[in-house]
C-alpha cells in the first residue's frame, strides 16, 4: 500500500480501526519527482498538502530583491504546504521545490475535508501536526531574536542534524537568514 508510510506516521498519534486504515490511501495521489522539480509555484492557487514519503523538499519565497528565502524544509514523514493559502484555497506567494529525488503523497483540500468527515479521529492528528509545526516556527523566531549568528547555526545543527546532512548549505543559510559564506566559515571553524 502506497499510504503505509503515512499510516505508520499517523498511528502513534491516533488510533484507527482497520476499515479507516484501508480508506486513507484513496484520498491521496502518489507522485515521484526528480531533484529540483517544482511542486508548487508562487502566484498559483495552493491546491495540495504534501506528505514526504522519501526525499526532501523546501518551501521558499522570492523577496523584492529577487533573493530566494527558504522558510521550511521537509524530509520523510513531514508535511509541507502553504497552510494559510491551502486553507483558503487562495494564491500562494511560496514555491515548493525538491532538493532530492522525492516520493510523496498529495491530498487536495476537498479530499482532505472529505477524509476528515469520514475519519474524524484524523482531525486530532492534523491538529497535532499543526501544533508541532507552529512550535518549531516559534523556536526559530526565538533563535533569530536571541542568538548570535553562530549560535543560530549550532542550534539548527543540534535540533535538526538530518537536515545538515542532506540539505545544501546555501539553503540552510537562507533558512537561518545567514549568508552561505558565513555558514562556510562556521563549518571551517567547527572542523578545526
Amino acid at each position: 500500500m502506497q499510504a503505509q508510510p503515512l499510516l505508520n506516521h499517523i498511528t502513534p498519534y491516533v488510533t484507527l480501526i482497520e476499515s479507516e486504515k484501508e480508506q486513507i490511501g484513496k484520498y491521496f495521489s502518489h507522485h515521484t519527482y526528480k531533484k529540483k522539480d517544482i511542486l508548487m509555484r508562487g502566484g498559483t492557487t495552493c491546491k495540495h498538502n504534501f506528505f514526504i514519503v522519501k526525499g526532501c523538499a523546501h518551501m521558499y519565497y522570492i523577496n523584492d530583491k529577487g533573493i530566494e528565502r527558504t522558510v521550511q524544509f521537509a524530509l520523510e514523514n513531514w508535511w509541507i504546504t502553504d497552510n494559510l493559502a491551502y486553507l483558503r484555497q487562495s494564491k500562494t506567494d511560496f514555491f515548493i521545490q525538491t532538493t532530492e529525488d522525492t516520493e510523496l503523497l498529495a491530498i487536495s483540500f476537498d479530499q482532505q475535508e472529505t477524509m476528515l468527515a469520514a475519519i474524524p479521529s484524523l482531525e486530532k492528528y492534523f491538529r497535532l501536526m499543526y501544533q508541532i509545526g507552529y512550535g518549531a516556527a516559534m523556536n526559530k523566531l526565538r533563535w533569530l531574536s536571541d542568538l548570535s549568528k553562530e549560535e543560530i547555526y549550532l542550534q539548527f545543527l543540534e535540533q535538526y542534524p538530518e537536515f545538515a546532512q542532506r540539505v545544501p548549505q546555501y539553503l540552510i543559510a537562507s533558512f537561518l537568514g545567514l549568508t552561505p559564506e558565513y555558514v562556510s566559515e562556521i563549518r571551517a571553524k567547527l572542523r578545526s
